[in-house]
């Protein structure tokens, strides 16, 4: 099934989506219309065209791809499933994220993964192809932040303040040096092979998804960044 957007407004389209009795389904000429997929469980959406903000806001285990580019708010507060995006995406992607993937081919913009969070057997992650905008993983509470720094020719992938407030979680940067300037709230160390063995089926997945050599990305340099235990932020958000 194919629905056609071109310039219907978003709340008559995403009553057109809900109201399909299909699981997979099609969505042409989409230009800027907001929270499509929003809710949705049990479903494979394919975007084609440039969704707007919130897109699959609350996703609970559909799988979103979009052929273009996406807005701000991708999978904000969204619980299962996988967003697949060709292209790059704007401002806050995985606002308080709590549970499913979204792969990014391209760059993300400002805090990306803000407040994501993992419980139980819930862990959320955001995997970049290229780089990332300032504050990435602002709060960040849990999940894992993969930025494989594609086009960066090896420099640091992130703008300013990458992990401030962060207090769980990770954040995982190819780079080839150690990267500085980082707030006091984060630790910083190469990889260790736990590490790339946790990042391994990421990089698969994006490279089947996109496309990419996934070995000679997994024998890169990459970096990790933890919260700071001494930096006093957990104390806001965890009892121990």
């Amino acid at each position: 099934m194919t629905i056609t957007a071109n310039l219907t407004y978003y709340k008559e389209l995403g009553e057109m989506i809900r109201a399909q009795p299909d699981s997979e389904l099609t969505i042409d000429r989409v230009v800027g219309q907001r929270y499509i997929g929003c809710g949705s469980a049990g479903k494979r959406l394919t975007v084609r065209g440039t969704p707007g903000n919130g897109l699959g806001q609350y996703l609970n285990g559909s799988t979103i791809e979009v052929f273009g580019n996406a807005q701000e708010a991708v999978g904000d507060t969204m619980n299962a499933g996988d967003i697949i995006i060709h292209g790059s995406c704007g401002d806050t992607c995985g606002y308080g994220m709590r549970g499913g993937r979204i792969f990014i081919k391209g760059n993300c913009g400002y805090r990306a993964g803000i407040h994501m969070k993992a419980y139980q057997e819930q862990c959320p992650a955001v995997v970049i192809g290229g780089r990332a905008g300032s504050f990435l993983g602002e709060y960040l509470a849990g999940g894992l932040i993969l930025v494989l720094g594609q086009g960066a020719g090896g420099a640091y992938p992130v703008s300013n303040f990458c992990g401030t407030g962060m207090h769980g979680g990770k954040i995982v940067l190819h780079c080839d040096k150690v990267p500085e300037d980082l707030p006091r709230q984060v630790l910083v160390r190469e990889a260790s092979e736990a590490d790339r063995a946790e990042i391994a089926p990421h990089i698969d997945d994006y490279c089947r998804f996109f496309g990419g050599d996934a070995a000679a990305l997994k024998a890169q340099t990459y970096y990790v960044l933890t919260a700071n235990p001494d930096a006093g932020y957990h104390q806001l958000y965890t009892y121990n």
